[in-house]
């Protein structure tokens, strides 16, 4: 199985699809992954198979290397588009999440002020209240939204929370009130195929409900754990997104 577990406490940067030139932070142990959901297509692989042995990197320990590496680039001149919250995990999980991103706020401030701070979430910590601050700060608060279908979700998602339900998730995502970007994956296979009517027509609803700044729309780029995903077309994520612009609210599709 070819998997990608993430340097940490610092990556990159990296070019991605949707944000430019990259620097991660990953908040998760640098051998291993821990996650609260489970999903079939992660490029870090499936939870049990990478159980980490070392210890999540400390606030100081965030700070310290972010520093050094914004200094270098600076520095050196070396752009920078965004810094950016992701990794062999969720990143709001971390118990000292609002903290880092103050520290991060400060740093981008001092070596890089035109830079984006952006955060990739599966939602799944948005009912605490100081995760929901923190994501306030940042200028990229994107949270994850494949479906608003629970039997697709346990499915193919697969939250390790008991008490996950997703219309919980849509109430406390409308507590941002706009400060939000909703990122959705579609794919194609059997059994995980969230292209059609069934699943878009109320994942659109949510959106009506949410309001959120814009909607990312994509799909499979790297190998997934669960060989039998496949890629949702150019012509279906160009159908999606359409239908999203419809309401008013802006959408991008990365193939």
């Amino acid at each position: 199985m070819s998997t990608v577990i993430y340097p940490s406490p610092i990556f990159g940067p990296i070019h991605s699809r949707r944000l430019g030139v990259s620097l991660g932070v990953n908040l998760m142990p640098a051998d291993g992954k821990i996650c609260t959901f489970d999903c079939l297509y992660c490029e870090c692989g499936f939870n049990a198979d990478f159980r980490p042995k070392l210890k999540r990197p400390t606030r100081e320990e965030v700070k310290v290397e972010l520093a050094k590496v914004l200094q270098q680039r600076h520095g050196n001149h070396e752009p920078l588009d965004v810094i950016t919250f992701a990794g062999n995990g969720e990143p709001t999980a971390h118990p000292d999440f609002k903290a880092i991103i103050e520290d991060t706020i400060d740093l981008r401030n001092r070596f890089f002020p035109e830079a984006k701070v952006s955060v990739l979430s599966n939602a799944t910590m948005v009912y605490k209240p100081e995760v929901r601050e923190a994501l306030m700060m940042v200028d990229n608060n994107i949270q994850k939204l494949d479906t608003v279908d629970m039997e697709y979700i346990r499915r193919v998602d697969r939250p390790q929370q008991p008490s996950y339900d997703v219309k919980d998730v849509i109430n406390y995502l409308k507590l941002f009130n706009g400060h939000v970007i909703i990122q959705t994956m579609f794919m194609c296979g059997d059994n995980t195929d969230n292209t059609s009517d069934k699943y878009i027509l109320s994942w659109l609803e949510a959106m009506k409900e949410i309001k959120p700044q814009q909607v990312m729309v994509y799909t499979i780029d790297r190998e997934t754990p669960d060989k039998l995903l496949r890629k949702a077309s150019h012509e279906t994520l160009d159908c999606i997104k359409a239908r999203v612009e419809e309401l008013g609210i802006a959408c991008s599709a990365s193939y």
